[in-house]
């Protein structure tokens, strides 16, 4: 059973930092495509940004340039590095691991909340 457990979220000013993990057991991840979403009240959940097991990684545009989503396949870990944070990034964010092959897999983690406010 895949396991995917978020930590790194809290209450940060506007402009401020935060560093989300997202640790897997269970199998290695290594060749699915891991990711964050984040769904604030009242809105769908949405892709933050993703990245394959090669490295190649893709962003919405609303966050392109700030965060930073990175990946230890030794670790089975993935991080975002959140900078440059606006109350509108204030929301639920979910990590997600995904592959289509050999057989579809889909798997998210609990969530953890990020409040951005003064």
């Amino acid at each position: 059973q895949v396991q995917l457990v978020e930590s790194g979220g809290g209450l940060v000013e506007p402009g401020g930092s935060l560093r989300l993990s997202c640790a897997a057991s269970g199998r290695s991840l290594n060749t699915y495509v891991m990711g964050w979403y984040r769904q604030a009240p009242g809105q769908q959940r949405e892709l933050v940004a993703d990245m394959t097991s090669g490295g190649s990684s893709n962003y919405a545009d609303s966050v392109k340039g700030r965060f930073t989503i990175s990946r230890d396949n030794a670790k089975n870990t993935v991080y975002m590095q959140m900078n440059s944070l606006k109350p509108e990034d204030a929301a639920v964010y979910y990590c997600n691991a995904r592959r289509d092959w050999p057989m579809r897999n889909n798997y998210w983690g609990q969530g953890t909340q990020v409040t951005v406010s003064s």
